[in-house]
């Protein structure tokens, strides 16, 4: 009897989706007579990983409703393996297996993240437990910290120094952990020479924030999630609470709460979630009419590296403006002129990247409000706050703009946002799929995709609750938020942090950057990753804008089949790489959508086929009998001697 050994570095929801494809191929892919042994390490307990893990607090909520989220396939996800039903987040929660916190939840509510833990766990256990008897699972609650070749086999040694020889591994450790960027060392080096409090960018449940103290200002820099979670924790985490009147709410602070002076590149947050449902026999992402395979694999002789910003970019914006028109015209025919064919031709025709994107529509609207314009919605506030701007209107402006983007997004005669929001889901698959095929220059992949691109894709497509943006407005009331604007720049001069919008100035004694640290692999501390980087078993090499501008070396990078590559651009042939620290991986962005075909999906079910199937290049190694009962075994090594280090794993 043959032994086939895959070894899962990542025990977060990227390895549950694919241990499930493995159960689900398994019985169809797995020969008579041969074993599958899957050996997973993580110090954290599997299904949620270090980011979902259930030891956060229960103040933390996701940004999508429990019914769009889902970690099972449906008869959406087109893929070679079966498809198993499973429960959405919501669907499991008014279930029995739920506990009392999660039965709270409805279709719509934001879910606590400690409840998506639960969620993640129980999928977890019926994964294994539904598994065919081939496959056997074993769980190290340890930490990998390197992975060699050793002839046909590879060699993971865990943090006790215990090893496992694997036929195949797959690294899915989800964010990685990063040391400082150069910006990020020189304001750490600074803080502490001036005694300082200085907080760089990481996931906010992970860091120190003791050291802000009690009614001193902070300045903070970033307005996304991480700002959300940020404020959440200094605010109601410090024994402040919220009372509704009506419509309006109020903030009662504890006194506890440090007064947090916040900017960001654009001065405002993320859109709050989109607050109406629309529901069609149409649900699902429409297909691409513009930014599509055909059309890209058309340009240059199909294989050659396009330039993003001419080739790629014009497709993406018309794309995104056809979804929004395309939704205008059959669900509020009242606003419009002519045809939807007529608008779409002549936008076809037109230079999008220019004033002929908005020029264009115009005769076709009723509604100025109605027109899709990139630059106003990617900078909102550029038309309206200047460097000389006081800081008064400043902070006017951005309290505006919050409550305007909440009664919007609350609006379903608005309903074209929803249109792009669906939109941005399969052109972030089509990007990826550039990337992984090599299409893309390294300069365009780290700063177009990886960061531009992504940026406004979250701006979009990730925000907060819109309780959430009530409650900045309501801290913002009460004197606990400030607004500094847009183009907020960092400093440390005469031994305090200086934030800087235009001619607006702020002084203090801490600053926090909230935000995720900019993906770089060659800062990359993972001691896994960054030993298979410098040995060039990984690719990642330094990246220098055209005007000089250094970008880093951007994600970790792997083959359409999400296998590694070297770099010297070979390819390993039994290592693959998936999730947010791999450039172009698919599913990446976020839990996926029942009913959405979601990418990740088909790229786990595709690796999963291929752990099952590619040919093991050494001698047959004997297995022990097959195990009649239960029909599937887990077992769990734990290995309490890892340092406290080991908790950032996955």
């Amino acid at each position: 009897m043959s032994l086939r050994r895959i070894v899962v570095v990542g025990a977060g929801p990227r390895a549950l989706g694919l241990l499930e494809r493995v159960s689900a191929n398994a019985a169809l892919l797995v020969p008579p007579g041969e074993r599958v042994e899957v050996h997973v390490v993580d110090p954290h307990p599997p299904g949620g990983g270090r980011i979902w893990r259930a030891a956060q607090s229960p103040l933390l909520w996701m940004n999508s409703e429990a019914q769009d989220v889902t970690v099972f396939t449906d008869t959406s996800v087109t893929c070679e393996g079966p498809v198993v039903d499973g429960p959405s987040l919501a669907q499991w929660a008014a279930g029995d297996e739920a506990s009392e916190d999660a039965a709270q939840l409805g279709p719509r509510s934001f879910a606590p993240r400690v409840v998506q833990a639960e969620y993640l766990e129980w999928a977890w256990r019926r994964t294994v437990q539904t598994l065919p008897a081939s496959v056997t699972v074993h769980v190290h609650a340890d930490r990998a910290v390197a992975l060699e070749d050793d002839g046909p086999t590879q060699t993971v040694t865990l943090a006790t120094g215990a090893t496992l020889a694997a036929d195949l591994v797959v690294l899915a450790q989800g964010y990685l952990q990063q040391a400082p960027g150069s910006d990020e060392q020189r304001l750490l080096a600074q803080a502490e020479q001036h005694q300082l409090t200085y907080v760089p960018p990481g996931h906010t449940a992970d860091l120190d924030l003791e050291h802000l103290r009690p009614d001193e200002p902070v300045l903070v820099r970033g307005m996304g999630l991480a700002f959300v979670d940020l404020f959440v924790l200094l605010a109601e985490g410090r024994g402040g609470r919220f009372s509704e009147d009506g419509d309006q709410l109020t903030y009662h602070p504890s006194g506890r709460e440090p007064v947090l002076h916040v900017g960001s590149r654009r001065g405002v947050p993320y859109h709050a979630k989109l607050g109406y449902e629309i529901r069609s026999p149409a649900d699902g992402p429409a297909p691409l009419r513009h930014l599509t395979r055909e059309r890209l694999a058309g340009i240059g002789d199909g294989a050659t590296a396009l330039d993003y910003r001419t080739q790629v970019w014009p497709l993406v914006v018309l794309e995104l403006a056809v979804a929004h028109y395309r939704r205008l015209f059959q669900a509020h025919p009242e606003r419009t002129r002519g045809t939807f064919e007529t608008l779409e031709r002549a936008l076809a025709a037109t230079d999008v990247t220019g004033d002929g994107l908005t020029g264009v529509a115009r005769a076709h609207l009723t509604d100025p409000e109605d027109v899709f314009d990139i630059d106003r919605i990617d900078r909102p506030l550029r038309s309206y706050v200047h460097p000389h701007t006081a800081a008064s209107e400043v902070e006017r402006l951005v309290a505006e703009h919050i409550t305007g983007d909440l009664t919007r997004r609350a609006d379903p005669l608005r309903s074209c946002d929803r249109a792009v929001f669906d939109a941005l889901l399969g052109v972030y698959a089509v990007l990826a799929e550039l990337v992984v095929t090599d299409r893309l220059l390294d300069e365009d992949r780290v700063r177009h995709v990886e960061s531009h691109f992504h940026g406004l894709f979250s701006f979009l497509a990730s925000g907060p609750p819109p309780r959430r943006l009530a409650e900045l407005l309501a801290l913002h009331r009460a004197g606990v938020v400030r607004f500094l604007g847009p183009d907020l720049e960092l400093s440390v001069e005469d031994g305090r942090f200086v934030a800087r919008s235009g001619e607006r100035v702020v002084r203090a004694r801490a600053a926090v950057d909230a935000r995720l640290p900019r993906p770089d692999s060659s800062l990359v501390t993972d001691p896994l990753v960054a030993d298979l980087l410098r040995s060039g078993e990984l690719r990642s090499r330094p990246v220098t804008a055209a005007d000089g501008t250094s970008l880093g070396a951007g994600q970790l990078v792997a083959d359409p089949r999400a296998r590694g590559v070297r770099a010297d651009g070979s390819i390993h042939p039994r290592r693959f790489l998936l999730g947010p620290a791999v450039s172009g991986s698919a599913g990446a962005g976020g839990f996926s959508r029942p009913g959405f075909n979601g990418p990740g999906f088909r790229q786990n079910d595709a690796v999963a086929r291929d752990l099952l199937t590619v040919p093991i290049s050494r001698p047959v190694v004997a297995a022990p009998p097959l195990h009649t009962a239960p029909p599937a075994s887990v077992t769990r090594h734990h290995h309490p001697t890892r340092d406290k280090d080991h908790r950032h794993a996955s």
